[in-house]
């Protein structure tokens, strides 16, 4: 009998928006380095590109371009379809605010769309483009960040096996000498002091409140405060039982986090109304802190729910990134769902938020050779217990 025909491997041509930028660079090295995909490193400066693109291509053995694009321009699907890639990556930020003419150009172009969003309207509105990218043959994906693709991956895993989930909790804290863009720090201070709307009917202040969690060595306590994320739309659907969704991030310095807490109260009274438009001297100010400050951060999901014989259940995981590695966490779902694509397509077209697309397994193999850690972990006396199967 002969043997099946392997599954050819195609390494795909892939377009990075803002690929010089903190995120965007990372992904590009990442995949360059794996040999994982044919690069464009595309943004405004030309000169930067070609910078990143000679650093890479010499030592990796693939193709590495630059070009010089603006992804607000109205040229953009005109050089998508000159330069041809079969997958263009958004890492330029901000979305709060933006619109979807980047994952239209992808339309016009014929080609695939991912992006690193986590702004909680935009990641919920690709999917109105859903019809035109399944008849298209395309995918097209928002959200393929730290929030909502690793976030929901995470709370599949620890729901398994569970007649009803209760409550789903979600924390992000960055290292304090972690590398933060002006178009992060912006999205950040854009929503301090908005209410935050909950499917359940409740409603928070974004920075405004604080509780402590207590992450493994060498994180240790960190404060968290409440933030709008996609999460708290997408998640309680997903599970029986509606359950109530929560996210907090916070700062490694508690000086830090408790002046975003004041700035959000500045707001709620009235007395500043957007505190993005200061980003600059904000972010300038912030690193005066560095000093005091780690390289390392972390993340957790907490899932309480129910066994079929109604037992109640605690479950919960967590990252831990050294090293500054933190700043790949938001990379790892693109880099799986390119991995994904060698065989010439994606296994299903459409478009919509990056939930229910990737494994967990996923994004350990994303993260392979990097200073993170994952795995089950509590906050508190409980312990910890692992989901049926856990990798």
């Amino acid at each position: 009998m002969q043997a099946p025909a392997a599954r050819e491997t195609v390494r795909p041509r892939v377009l990075v928006l803002g690929g010089y930028g903190v995120f965007g660079a990372r992904l590009v090295r990442r995949l360059a380095a794996a040999g994982a995909a044919d690069l464009i490193v595309a943004g405004r400066s030309l000169d930067a590109a070609r910078a990143l693109a000679g650093e890479c291509a010499p030592s990796t053995g693939v193709a590495v371009e630059a070009l010089s694009i603006d992804a607000q321009s109205d040229g953009l699907a005109g050089a998508l379809r000159e330069r041809a890639p079969n997958i263009v990556v958004n890492a330029s930020g901000p979305f709060q605010g933006a619109d979807y003419r980047v994952a239209r150009a992808c339309l016009a172009a014929g080609c695939h769309h991912i992006d690193l969003a986590d702004d909680r309207r935009f990641v919920a509105g690709i999917a109105a483009l859903h019809t035109a990218a399944r008849d298209a043959g395309l995918l097209m994906v928002s959200g393929a960040s730290s929030v909502p693709a690793l976030s929901s991956a995470v709370a599949d895993h620890l729901a398994q096996g569970l007649a009803r989930v209760d409550d789903i909790e979600i924390g992000i804290s960055p290292g304090q000498r972690t590398e933060r863009g002006l178009s992060t720090v912006r999205g950040v201070l854009k929503g301090c002091g908005r209410p935050i709307d909950h499917a359940d009917g409740a409603r928070e202040m974004a920075w405004w409140g604080t509780r402590l969690v207590r992450y493994p060595e060498p994180v240790g306590g960190r404060r968290l405060s409440p933030c709008d994320v996609p999460d708290l739309d997408l998640l309680p659907p997903r599970y029986p039982g509606q359950p109530r969704v929560r996210f907090g991030a916070g700062l490694e310095s508690g000086l830090l986090h408790r002046g975003l807490n004041a700035m959000a109260l500045l707001t709620r009274l009235g007395l500043v109304r957007d505190w993005s438009r200061h980003a600059p001297w904000l972010s300038r100010t912030a690193r005066w802190f560095d000093r005091w400050g780690s390289d390392a951060g972390a993340m957790h999901v907490r899932l309480r729910g129910a066994t079929p014989d109604g037992q109640p259940v605690t479950r919960g995981w967590a990252l831990v990134a050294r090293e500054g590695h933190g700043l790949h966490v938001p990379t790892l779902a693109a880099a799986a769902l390119i991995a994904q694509w060698p065989g010439g397509a994606f296994r299903t077209p459409g478009a919509g938020p990056c939930v229910g697309l990737l494994s967990l397994a996923e994004f350990q193999r994303a993260a392979q050779g990097l200073a993170i850690t994952m795995g089950p972990w509590l906050d508190g006396p409980e312990g910890a217990e692992a989901a049926p199967g856990a990798p």
